[in-house]
């Protein structure tokens, strides 16, 4: 278990486990994020103006149901998924899939839904967008084209 340590202003040291960050992104990320991927790095970005934050996660390596005997070989292309604004910073996923593959070489890998039908959101924002637009925008000011589309 990873301990994290801070010094107090009294010099004194708080010791902090690292569930309380695990816990912490579950409310930040969709379900399926924690449960499944691993925060890998966090980088900041202003572009044109605008505030980004781009969130680099990679599935775990926990092995697809029914499989025992697979191997880790590698990820797919990243993706890119527009989630909620975090602290005015337009939130950028970026997702990494993880293959196996067998002994006779098959790969393997999950069918992940990750984003609504038709968009580059994750569903819960689209979700979100829909209520109060009434329809969810692709390529709009509020959601501007995801950063793997735009070459």
């Amino acid at each position: 278990m990873e301990k994290i340590s801070y010094l107090c202003p009294h010099k004194t040291i708080l010791i902090m486990q690292k569930e309380p960050l695990v816990k912490l992104l579950s409310y930040i990320l969709p379900a399926e994020f924690t449960e499944y991927f691993d925060l890998i790095d966090v980088k900041e970005e202003e572009r044109n103006q605008e505030l980004l934050l781009h969130l680099y996660l990679d599935e775990k390596d926990i092995q697809p149901a029914g499989h025992s005997d697979l191997q880790a070989n590698g990820f797919y292309a990243e993706s890119c998924i527009n989630d909620f604004p975090i602290r005015d910073h337009r939130t950028v996923l970026h997702v990494r899939r993880r293959r196996w593959k067998d002994e006779d070489g098959k790969s393997y890998s999950r069918n992940w839904e990750l984003t609504a039908q038709g968009t580059r959101h994750s569903k819960e924002f689209a979700a979100f967008l829909k209520e109060l637009l009434g329809y969810i925008p692709d390529y709009s000011k509020i959601t501007p084209e995801t950063l793997s589309h735009q070459g």
